[in-house]
């Protein structure tokens, strides 16, 4: 397991310097132009890995560079309308209300509906599938 580890280091840093080499600002690298920086950390990755931290990335920090506001960001969640808990909204209320009304209504009919067909089912000299008369 250890033997691996040289390997697993030089790829690593191969790849971290890369990414960093590719997202910084061209105008900001030092010593050598961008892509010179990229040949050289791909063709020697641990010298060119070491060199681009050491000589060739940008100085200063992350946060000197400037980021978007998160309201002008283009995050959608952030350009929605906000809307209060469902609770809250009187639309919302106003149709569950109605939801509510229709079902007990539903409701109301179907037990109307069982009474009947149980006082027929009661009745004498009826037909108990059909509710017809018996001859």
């Amino acid at each position: 397991m250890i033997r691996y580890l040289p390997f697993v280091v030089e790829i690593g840093l191969l790849v971290y310097c890369l990414i960093d080499c590719v997202q910084s600002d061209e105008g900001r690298v030092r010593n050598l132009p961008k892509v010179g920086w990229i040949v050289l950390i791909i063709l020697l990755p641990i010298v060119g890995g070491i060199a681009w931290l050491v000589a060739g990335r940008p100085q200063g920090t992350r946060r000197d560079v400037p980021w978007p506001s998160t309201a002008t960001a283009g995050f959608p969640e952030y350009e929605r309308p906000r809307r209060g808990a469902p609770d809250d909204d009187p639309e919302f209320l106003a149709g569950m209300r109605r939801s509510d009304a229709q079902h007990e209504q539903m409701l109301k009919d179907w037990e109307a509906q069982l009474r009947e067909r149980e006082q027929r089912l009661d009745e004498p000299g009826t037909d108990p599938a059909g509710g017809r008369p018996t001859v």
